[in-house]
C-alpha cells in the first residue's frame, strides 16, 4: 500500500485531534493587537489536519509528520512514496520551504509547489518584481527595509498619491494587515510603516492601494492542464459599518465569528464573460510565471481602469474544510462541483503524476476517518 507522509504545522491552542501541540501558549483576548495575536494564524487546527489526513487516507496509509525539529529524522525514517505537504514553518524568511527542500535532500518525492517558489511566493516584493518583468498587471509599489530607509524615501517622494497600503513584506493569513494599514497621509504612512517595521522585524512594502473590486483564485493543475476553479468576488458591504474595503486580520480573525459570520464571499462571482476571461487569464499566467504547482490562490484586485492585477499568490492556500468557514479555495472547489476530499485527493493526484508515481484508490471499508 503506498505511504503517505503529511507534513503540517498545528496551532499550538488545538490540542486534539492527529496529534497534540508542540508549542503551548496561553490564549489571548480577540482585543489585544494583532501583532501578538496573530503569531500562528498561518498554522492549521486540528479540525483541518484530520480532515486532510481522512482524504488522503484514501490513496493509502497516512503517516503524520510534524513540521518540528524533528521532521528530518521521522521523514529519513519512514521513507514515504509521497508526502502531502501543508506545513507552513515558523522561522526564518525561507520557513515555506524547509519541508519541500528536506524533502528534495532525501529524494522523496512531496505535493505543491518547490522550495524556490515558496520562498517567491513569501516575498511580496520579489514575486512583483517578477511580475512586473513579465508585464503581468500588479500595484506600484517601493520597499522599505529600514527606519532610514523610510526617511529618504519621504524626503525624495513629493509626489506620493494617497491613499497607500502598507504590509510586511513577508507575511500570510493577514498577519500585520489592519485598517491602519490603509493611509491617507504622509503622517499616517511613517507612523505605520514605523510600526510593522519594529514589529514584525522586516521589510513593508508601500503600494498603490486598488480602488476596485476584489477576488480571489483557486487554480489546481499543472502546465496546460492548470485550470481557474469559480472566481471568488469580496463583498465588503458585508462589513461592519464604517468597515474599510480590506479583507484584512479583523475580517478573517475578528468580525467573522461562528455566532455572526461574515456573509463577504460570492462563488460562482456575478462578473461579465470579459472581466471573468480577463481575471482567469491573469491568474493563470502568474500561476505558471511564478512556477506553482498542483494547486494555488491567487489574489486579484481591479484598479481604477477595471484591469485585474495581481495582489498575492499563495501557493500554499488556506483550505478549512468546515463549509461554514470563510475558506476561499474549499469554497470555490464545492463551486466547482469538488467535495472537499476531491479537492485535496486533486493536489495529490496532480503531485504524484508529476512524479511518475501511480496512486490507486482503496476500498472506502479500509479507509480511518482520522489518524491516530
Amino acid at each position: 500500500m503506498t505511504r503517505i507522509g503529511f507534513a503540517y504545522n498545528q496551532k499550538p491552542e488545538t490540542t486534539v485531534g492527529l496529534v497534540s501541540a508542540t508549542q503551548a501558549t496561553e490564549s489571548r483576548p480577540e482585543e489585544e493587537p494583532p501583532s501578538i495575536s496573530d503569531v500562528y494564524a498561518e498554522w492549521d487546527s486540528a479540525e483541518t489536519i484530520d480532515a486532510v489526513a481522512s482524504a488522503l487516507s484514501a490513496y493509502g496509509d497516512v503517516i503524520p509528520l510534524e513540521a518540528t525539529e524533528e521532521f528530518p529524522e521521522r521523514l529519513r525514517a519512514e521513507r514515504p512514496d509521497i508526502v502531502f505537504n501543508i506545513a507552513e514553518g515558523l522561522h526564518g524568511t525561507n520557513r515555506e520551504a524547509h519541508v519541500p527542500a528536506i524533502c528534495e535532500f532525501f529524494n522523496v518525492p512531496y505535493s505543491g509547489s518547490d522550495p524556490f517558489t515558496l520562498s517567491l511566493c513569501l516575498h511580496k516584493a520579489r514575486t512583483k518584481d517578477l511580475l512586473t518583468a513579465h508585464e503581468i498587471p500588479n500595484a506600484w509599489f517601493t520597499l522599505i527595509d529600514s527606519a532610514a530607509t523610510l526617511s529618504r524615501f519621504l524626503d525624495r517622494a513629493a509626489d506620493l498619491r494617497f491613499p497607500l497600503f502598507v504590509k510586511p513584506v513577508q507575511e500570510g493569513s493577514s498577519k500585520g494587515i489592519t485598517e491602519k494599514n490603509l493611509v491617507r497621509t504622509r503622517a499616517e504612512l511613517e507612523d505605520q510603516t514605523r510600526f510593522l517595521l519594529e514589529t514584525y522585524a522586516q521589510p513593508v512594502i508601500v503600494e498603490e492601494f486598488l480602488p476596485g473590486a476584489e477576488f480571489t483564485c483557486g487554480v489546481l493543475g499543472n502546465g496546460a492542464d492548470a485550470r481557474v476553479l469559480p472566481i471568488v468576488a469580496l463583498n465588503f458591504a458585508s462589513l461592519p459599518s464604517g468597515a474599510l474595503p480590506i479583507y484584512g486580520f479583523e475580517a478573517k480573525w475578528i468580525w467573522d465569528t461562528p455566532d455572526e459570520p461574515l456573509d463577504i464571499f460570492e462563488c460562482p462571482a456575478r462578473v461579465d464573460q470579459r472581466l471573468r476571461r480577463a481575471i482567469e487569464h491573469v491568474v493563470l499566467r502568474a500561476y505558471r510565471t511564478l512556477g506553482c504547482r498542483d494547486w494555488s490562490r491567487v489574489d486579484v484586485r481591479l484598479d481604477a481602469r477595471g484591469i485585474p492585477n495581481i495582489v498575492e499568490v499563495n501557493p500554499l492556500p488556506g483550505i478549512l474544510p468546515n463549509p461554514e468557514d470563510n475558506s476561499c479555495l474549499p469554497k470555490a472547489a464545492r463551486a466547482a462541483g469538488l467535495s472537499y476530499d476531491q479537492l485535496i485527493q486533486s493536489a495529490l493526484l496532480a503531485a504524484a503524476d508529476r512524479n511518475a508515481l501511480s496512486l490507486h484508490a482503496q476500498p472506502s471499508a479500509s479507509r480511518a476517518t482520522q489518524v491516530a
